[in-house]
């Protein structure tokens, strides 16, 4: 089952072309990278596929039912600002809201779903503080587990791991492949291409309003990719421990 679908999806803003005709589907068990540089239009382009700005052609997303649409597919957008001075539990508790009928109050499932989010973000010792007086890497954690409560076939997340230490980007990066593995699809917007290449099994490469690459990381993160659209040399080499990839100097 297709998890998200996108054909000819085009969007303009203030009359200036952001991208146009991205065609791309989604299939269970994908961890997706959206990588490309500053300004390329990778937040957009996620918006635009869940229907939270007009474009033109068509998103598999766009066309459902706002809760229909929030059962399939969990989004976690770039500003990672918590307006309301709640407890950690609570805040992630709102990711089941798309699960409870008008008037029904939280259950057993969605308490383990609470639980099992929380612990994927190593949040248990932080579920009774005030979500607002945390640090701004504990809150973004705290707001990915009200994503991953969700429980949703697809999560789509914009840069979810920026202002995290590298042990929880890490760690984060490790949930969404467990998250795929479990046959369900995560489509994450990246810029550190290191991460990006151990832990995404495909990356899309959106650049100049278009899609110039798609495929594994070794498919797409070629030496004249890396030159033509992020203006840098890297090595990148297969170890035991997986992929590594370090950018080494700029490329004019």
């Amino acid at each position: 089952m297709t998890l998200l679908h996108l054909r000819d999806l085009s969007v303009s803003l203030r009359n200036r072309p952001v991208f146009r005709d991205v065609s791309l589907s989604v299939e269970p068990g994908q961890v997706v990278g959206l990588i490309g540089p500053n300004g390329a239009g990778k937040t957009t382009l996620m918006r635009a596929a869940l229907g939270l700005i007009p474009a033109q052609g068509n998103s598999s997303l766009a066309v459902m039912k706002p809760r229909v649409r929030a059962r399939h597919a969990a989004w976690m957008p770039q500003n990672h600002e918590i307006a309301w001075p709640v407890t950690v539990e609570v805040l992630v508790t709102l990711g089941r809201i798309p699960h409870l009928g008008a008037g029904q109050a939280v259950g057993a499932a969605d308490r383990a779903a609470v639980d099992r989010a929380l612990a994927q973000m190593g949040l248990e010792a932080l579920r009774h503080r005030t979500a607002t007086r945390l640090s701004g890497g504990e809150q973004t954690r705290a707001l990915i587990a009200r994503t991953l409560a969700q429980e949703t076939p697809l999560v789509l997340a914009d840069e979810p791991i920026a202002g995290l230490d590298p042990a929880h980007q890490i760690a984060t990066m490790q949930c969404f492949q467990d998250i795929a593995a479990q046959g369900k699809s995560v489509m994450v917007s990246i810029h550190d291409l290191g991460l990006a290449v151990r832990h995404c099994s495909r990356l899309i490469l959106l650049a100049g309003g278009r899609v110039q690459a798609d495929g594994t990381p070794e498919q797409v993160l070629t030496p004249d990719n890396l030159r033509d659209h992020f203006g840098i040399s890297a090595h990148f080499a297969q170890t035991p421990q997986g992929p590594v990839f370090q950018p080494l100097e700029v490329v004019r």
